[in-house]
């Protein structure tokens, strides 16, 4: 029997199915990725990479897990906006009554960017980035139903020693002393101070008494040999006013 008769009687042995199946690729050899052949469909998208498609209900509701989006509405429809959902106290938050994980995890939410946004307060001249610092200082201090006064102390070089909060609740800023704050600052071996506060409205407008209070600021910092470099107005964590550069002193 020759060759050809003994290849064609292996082959009828062998189903057809086997015969039509992809050969293998070798151990030594990687077989061509599937998009590199003409035709074939690409691979599918990493949903990763459209979150920032997403509205802020959407983003919120994924995080809250189970019933997320029902929660990440109402808690939205209460604060307004997530700038201000960030600064809801934990109280505040529990009046919503969210649930213990949900509550949680917004609270852990805010704290990660509290942190993120004190990353970009840089060990140089606070003075140089009143952005970042009111930034910052929004996210660390502000609530939606509070107005918070505190002051950043600074070294001779106007670096950041610390953030230190003096008064909290309805402020009657006739009555904020100096005090507090300066001594503050003598004990830290401080020689000049940001002040700030928010304004739970939204609005960064001074009003008369915020003018009033810097001057007083200012002139007890003056007899103490601490300088009063600015007073921040904090509205929003984009939205802030220097007193400074509206010459209130």
């Amino acid at each position: 029997m020759g060759a050809g008769e003994t290849l064609a009687e292996a082959r009828a042995l062998v189903p057809e199915r086997l015969e039509t199946m992809p050969a293998l690729a070798s151990p030594d050899h990687h077989a061509p990725a599937a998009s590199s052949f003409p035709g074939t469909c690409p691979a599918p998208a990493d949903p990763l990479d459209s979150l920032a498609a997403l509205s802020d209900v959407e983003v919120l509701g994924r995080l809250l897990g189970p019933r997320g989006g029902e929660l990440a509405s109402r808690a939205l429809e209460h604060a307004g906006n997530l700038p201000r959902l960030s600064i809801l106290s934990p109280s505040h938050l529990r009046s919503l009554r969210l649930g213990a994980r949900a509550t949680r995890t917004l609270l852990l939410a805010s704290e990660l960017a509290r942190r993120i946004a004190y990353a970009d307060v840089p060990a140089r001249e606070v003075l140089t980035v009143p952005a970042a610092v009111a930034r910052y200082l929004f996210l660390r201090y502000a609530r939606i139903d509070q107005e918070v006064f505190g002051a950043v102390l600074l070294d001779v070089n106007n670096r950041w020693i610390a953030d230190v909060e003096a008064a909290r609740g309805a402020l009657d800023r006739t009555y904020v002393e100096p005090r507090q704050i300066l001594s503050e600052a003598i004990v830290r071996g401080a020689a000049g101070i940001v002040l700030f506060h928010n304004h739970p409205s939204g609005s960064p407008n001074p009003s008369p008494e915020d003018y009033a209070l810097t001057r007083r600021f200012a002139h007890a910092g003056d007899i103490v040999g601490i300088r009063l470099l600015d007073h921040l107005i904090l509205g929003s964590p984009n939205s802030f006013v220097s007193l400074r550069e509206r010459g209130a002193w």
